[in-house]
């Protein structure tokens, strides 16, 4: 049993990899690459599908769970990994229709993808393994951010301009990727309780599969209405509404780190021809940082009060760090210019160095403020994890989203501004919560 569990767990781990592989390469380049198109027909915008994306994925976050229950996690993951796949495929052949249906249905397959991951990953697991099979998966899942960023630096290295033909073989390859990770959700095995329970059920009832899936379905929508209901109560609740500014603030610079920033290093003319390359070894270095802070303040830290506030301001201090060293380094008309280069002079000479090490302090600092908050909201939600983390998911994508759309029309100055504004307040609002929910237990501590 224990060996059929582990066995899911990888393979699933390793199923996102291969997708996210491809997913992630096209949200760090894609910009880049539409700037480079010669269709002159196609009027699309990465940072605007981006933001569709995101979007659509907030709102059927709150009802993926009902398509979970009726097919199934492994039904649900197989159907969603294809939509994942299109994404890599309209690149190809661009038309600007496509581009945005198709950013929708990946707001919808992403709900439902990741639903079904943590309903498969549960369905994986007991009290003794979940800690493990959580940080295997999540180990797998962090090496998407090498892989392809490793192509496009070595495919891109040297090119001023992506042709026709680079950008063909180049999603041909992330189209594969992404296919073979959706196929590989086909080989999971049933775990015997699981596939013990379902004959029971069906063996019992003697009813059929129209049935059987009508029943589903009633209990699906109303196990929903549940959670949403719950969600609404523990929106008002003092703790939530303290944590959500740092929520709002982990969704805003998602979207600088995950798009903006390659962008803005691939648009930089001081690089010279390596300008393009270094998006995808920018992607690298960010990865890095993510695998690096995640192993040590997810798998140590351990849900104390005093390190948990210690690393989100870390994650502040490392961030802004970050954020001054782009703002001197990176000119500031990056994130918006529509030429192959920026026209306007940064503070300093870019250095590829710093450029470097930014990306890497991004990728630490995200992973200070992700880890700290699934901690403290499992912390303090135990009994009420799923609504918790339902609201953490919905600020956190609203946030990208709005991020997403207003990226492409302010200055690098006005973002960083943004992101600093909300991330000092973010922060002081994460010690108010902790301090807040350790006084019942210790009223003379504070």
């Amino acid at each position: 049993m224990a060996d059929v569990r582990t066995y899911n767990v990888v393979i699933l781990g390793v199923g996102f990899m291969l997708i996210f592989t491809a997913f992630t390469t096209c949200g760090n380049i894609e910009q880049t690459v539409i700037k480079s198109l010669h269709n002159t027909t196609f009027r699309g915008s990465g940072y605007h599908s981006l933001g569709i994306i995101y979007g659509v994925f907030s709102f059927s976050n709150l009802f993926a769970p009902v398509i979970v229950t009726i097919l199934g996690p492994q039904v649900t993951m197989f159907l969603s990994g294809l939509l994942y796949s299109c994404y890599s495929a309209l690149f190809i052949l661009p038309e600007t229709w496509s581009f945005y249906l198709v950013s929708i249905l990946i707001g919808l397959g992403a709900a439902m993808l990741w639903t079904a991951q943590g309903t498969f990953l549960v369905q994986n697991s007991d009290v003794a393994t979940i800690n493990k099979h959580t940080g295997l998966f999540w180990g797998l899942l962090q090496c998407s951010m090498l892989f392809g960023n490793m192509y496009i630096y070595f495919d891109w290295r040297g090119k001023t301009e992506i042709t026709d033909s680079n950008r063909k073989t180049m999603f041909v390859i992330l189209l594969g990727i992404s296919v073979l990770g959706t196929l590989t959700f086909i080989v999971l095995r049933k775990t015997g309780l699981h596939e013990e329970v379902l004959s029971e059920e069906e063996g019992e009832s003697l009813l059929s599969a129209r049935i059987i899936y009508k029943q589903r379905t009633t209990t699906a929508v109303r196990e929903t209405k549940s959670e949403l209901a719950s969600v609404l109560q523990l929106f008002r609740s003092k703790a939530i509404l303290l944590l959500s500014c740092c929520m709002a603030y982990s969704g805003l610079e998602l979207s600088f780190y995950s798009g903006v920033y390659g962008t803005c290093i691939g648009a930089t003319g001081h690089f010279g021809n390596d300008a393009k390359s270094l998006i995808g070894l920018s992607g690298i270095v960010l990865g890095l940082g993510e695998i690096i802070g995640g192993g040590l303040f997810g798998l140590l830290c351990k849900n104390n009060r005093f390190r948990r506030t210690s690393v989100v301001f870390l994650g502040m201090v490392v961030h802004f760090v970050a954020f001054y060293l782009i703002f001197l380094n990176i000119p500031n008309d990056a994130p918006v210019v529509f030429e192959t280069s920026t026209q306007l002079e940064p503070y300093l000479s870019p250095s590829v160095s710093i450029a470097l090490l930014c990306s890497f302090l991004l990728g630490l600092g995200d992973s200070c403020f992700n880890t700290q908050l699934y901690s403290i909201l499992g912390c303090v939600f135990a009994e009420q994890s799923a609504p918790a983390f339902t609201i953490f998911k919905f600020i956190q994508s609203v946030s990208a989203a709005l991020a997403f759309f207003c990226s492409g029309y302010l200055l690098l100055s006005w973002q960083l501004l943004i992101m600093g504004l909300f991330g000092f307040i973010g922060t002081l609002c994460f010690f108010v919560a902790e301090k807040t929910q350790a006084a019942p237990a210790d009223p003379t501590q504070y």
